[in-house]
């Protein structure tokens, strides 16, 4: 068994020029040091450094086990301040829209319940701007969702492509307008969608709208038209439709995070968990 103290003195005395300088940055006495490196040599049965009266050196097997000591310590110090830190307590009222929620996102909540097993979550799902408005009204504590035109809050997560995509098969006349199953207004993605037709001059008639992706999958799926939706949602039964090539191309939409003036520490802690996930 390879006992961490051991790794740890170990370590050290390759990164000295002797085992009494690595006892000295160790704060051991130079003994403890030589009995820590004998103890490893003696469980793995190899010999870890050559060394006399005036060089320090490692062996092959050496330098091997300190790219492993060094992933086993980094592990070992991560765990311990993992179990060190008090538990977090409290509630975080998270926002977020529904591409997110039936993307990627279980994944964060998954690493932010195991990290903080003892703070409650309260999500709430809806489009962007209502998100904005319960983040401003006091009744959230953080969102995640798409960046508002002329709205500069918030960290930017990623940016994602967006996607003409119909039920496979359904071809579209270019001589008719477009038949359009958008999100209901105000919808950072619609806007992004007309906007692109409108420079391009093609004509359109909206046949469904929802408060959700999941509907406007729904009704896609059944053939009523076409969607707008961001990559990463599932496209199952989806594809762009025929004759997609003629339809203009459609910008990147921005996704981030903002959390309320004066964050909590479970909202924090959340917000870091968002930043350091695929999310971003």
């Amino acid at each position: 068994m390879l006992n961490p103290l051991w790794l740890k003195t170990f370590a050290a005395a390759a990164a000295a020029p002797s085992f009494t300088e690595a006892a000295r940055r160790l704060g051991l006495t130079q003994p403890t040091v030589s009995e820590h490196v004998r103890q490893l040599e003696q469980a793995l049965n190899r010999r870890l450094f050559v060394r006399d009266t005036h060089t320090l050196a490692l062996t092959s097997d050496g330098r091997s086990l300190l790219v492993h000591a060094r992933i086993i310590l980094d592990a070992h110090e991560r765990a311990e301040r993992l179990f060190d830190a008090p538990r977090l307590r409290g509630r975080v009222r998270l926002g977020t829209s529904d591409d997110l929620a039936l993307g990627p996102l279980p994944d964060v909540l998954a690493a932010f319940r195991l990290a903080h097993p003892e703070v409650e979550l309260d999500i709430s799902i809806g489009v962007t701007s209502e998100l904005y408005k319960l983040l401003d009204d006091n009744a959230l504590d953080v969102m995640i969702g798409k960046r508002r035109r002329g709205d500069r809050r918030g960290q930017t997560l990623h940016k994602e492509a967006l996607l003409w995509q119909a039920k496979e098969g359904l071809p579209l006349d270019p001589d008719a307008p477009l038949p359009l199953i958008l999100l209901r207004e105000p919808s950072v993605t619609r806007g992004l969608a007309l906007d692109a037709l409108a420079r391009a001059g093609r004509s359109w008639q909206i046949v469904c709208t929802s408060t959700s992706y999941a509907g406007c999958q729904a009704a896609a799926r059944a053939g009523r038209g076409v969607t707008v939706q961001p990559s990463p949602l599932s496209t199952a039964g989806l594809a762009p439709p025929a004759g997609a090539q003629r339809l203009p191309p459609l910008p990147q939409v921005e996704f981030i995070v903002i959390a309320a003036p004066s964050p909590n520490r479970p909202t924090r802690a959340l917000t870091e968990i968002l930043m350091r996930s695929r999310l971003a």
